[in-house]
């Protein structure tokens, strides 16, 4: 769905918050849905960056994956509350690390 509402041609960029907003949700439930899975468990905590360590206790994988949780992280600020417009390279990253949080939890899905 992110990348449908993304428009990277777009030279305004008008609804480059809202598609980064949408992967870095996707990437936040995939994760959630590899650690369910995986270990049983998943972060309750309020600060997102707590669900990277149970992230990383999946192996294989888990510490690649921690690491691309935490680039959507770093951005949800500016994607979701508007402040500052998410730029370009942050959507284009947003998407790419949304896609591969998907993938992994898929992988540990079928395991």
């Amino acid at each position: 769905m992110a990348a449908l509402t993304a428009d990277e041609s777009d030279p305004n960029l008008e609804y480059a918050g809202v598609a980064a907003s949408v992967a870095i949700l996707a990437g936040i439930a995939a994760a959630d849905a590899a650690c369910c899975q995986a270990l049983g468990r998943r972060s309750r905590s309020d600060n997102h960056h707590d669900a990277e360590i149970l992230l990383a206790e999946i192996t294989p994988g888990g510490k690649k994956a921690a690491g691309q949780l935490r680039q959507l992280i770093d951005i949800k600020d500016t994607a979701h509350y508007g402040f500052i417009s998410v730029t370009t390279a942050q959507l284009k990253r947003a998407l790419r690390q949304a896609q591969h949080l998907i993938h992994f939890a898929e992988q540990i899905q079928f395991r």
